[in-house]
């Protein structure tokens, strides 16, 4: 009994050391990261997470606009691959839209219509779309105009030379590395410490800014706070007033912000939102920046948003996924854990996926969302 009880305190006094080691070299934001995870019985952020963190919410108008529903709605019934990879990979909502009407839908594990899950990186396609709105409004110049204009700390050497475009498209040159499994990394300190605005200050630009794709979430968060410094507003309450309300979503959202105190919205992932009302992201961008017969967004920067800006890169334009697949024209908001909102315009196709795994790497997407695609316009030519 007396070992037991040695072993015991000999191991809460490791646990004390640890812990006042992480208060010292500054790492006291993975208390948190194992408070979120660990003890809730995960390995890593997950799709309900939002509900441990604090949130600002992104009001709707007191006018949703419901969607319409195909004549041939949830009529053809998904095929026994589409099945087999949505149970593998728990997925919860999956859409498929056909002429902007709402051609099946089907949910599990007791998500709905109105549920909310994290958006993880797919919110970097909404922060381009306030990008776009920014400089419709006349907050920003153009994509080309520097981010030192509104960060000064960004103003001096290399950094001078990096415009909100670059942050946008993924070639910001910053010292940032994208690592997803260490709790040591920047990407993990972003998701948890409480002060993300210091966290983004501290950073450098180390290479020659808008000269080729490096996928870095930093590039986004910086571009977050160059628009709510630009725009004076909260980016919930601008998203809010440029997108959810006009674009009559059905629910109020919510956006993960690093502290209540601080309210910094983590702009390069974490919408918390349904299926239904991401999937007009891909509506208004397919439409040429119009929603409902309004004009929301300049049509010239949703083209250049969604193709490829360097010519050795097929694969990102400004903040959406490209691809080829089927030899088709696809944009993609794309997040971690296989969130998708697939857009396919010249088949006037979209395609929504939220759930809880991906599946492993084949080029720049993973297995599954290939699988999407296929198994989704079998369905469509099985009802012709």
């Amino acid at each position: 009994m007396r070992i037991i009880k040695k072993l015991f305190k000999g191991l809460l006094a490791i646990i004390l050391l640890c812990v006042i080691l992480l208060y010292i070299f500054d790492y006291d934001y993975i208390l948190k990261g194992v408070r979120v995870v660990y003890m809730t019985g995960h390995t890593t952020a997950y799709i309900d997470d939002y509900t441990y963190f604090d949130n600002h919410t992104i009001e709707k108008g007191d006018k949703p606009v419901p969607w319409e529903l195909h004549a041939s709605y949830n009529k053809v019934t998904p095929t026994e691959r589409l099945n087999t990879i949505n149970n593998a990979m728990g997925t919860v909502a999956f859409m498929i839209i056909k002429n902007d009407e709402i051609w099946y839908e089907n949910y599990a594990e007791g998500y709905g219509t109105e549920s909310k899950t994290n958006s993880f990186s797919m919110a970097k396609s909404i922060t381009t779309a306030l990008l776009g709105k920014a400089i419709m409004d006349g907050y920003i110049k153009n994509l080309d105009q520097p981010i030192g204009d509104f960060l000064p700390k960004f103003s001096e050497g290399l950094a001078a030379k990096t415009t909100v475009g670059d942050l946008s498209s993924m070639s910001s040159g910053l010292n940032w590395t994208e690592h997803y499994t260490s709790p040591f990394s920047i990407t993990a300190r972003a998701y948890y410490d409480p002060e993300l605005r210091d966290v983004m200050n501290g950073l450098e630009v180390v290479n020659e800014p808008g000269k080729e794709f490096e996928y870095l979430s930093g590039s986004t968060q910086l571009l977050g706070m160059v628009i709510e410094k630009a725009t004076g507003k909260t980016l919930s309450q601008y998203l809010s007033e440029s997108f959810w309300k006009p674009m009559g979503m059905e629910q109020d959202a919510l956006w993960q912000v690093d502290s209540e105190d601080s309210g910094m919205e983590k702009t390069y992932c974490c919408i918390a939102s349904n299926a239904r009302d991401f999937a007009r992201f891909g509506v208004l961008f397919k439409n040429d920046g119009k929603f409902d017969g309004k004009q929301i967004l300049p049509k010239e920067f949703t083209k250049i948003a969604t193709q490829k800006r360097f010519e050795n890169d097929d694969m990102y334009g400004y903040g959406f996924w490209l691809s080829d697949h089927l030899d088709k024209d696809i944009f993609v908001m794309r997040g971690i854990l296989g969130q998708y909102v697939i857009t396919i315009p010249e088949d006037d196709v979209i395609i929504v996926r939220l759930g809880h795994h991906r599946g492993g790497p084949q080029g720049s997407f993973s297995e599954d969302f290939f699988i999407y695609i296929e198994e989704a316009y079998k369905m469509l030519e099985n009802a012709s």
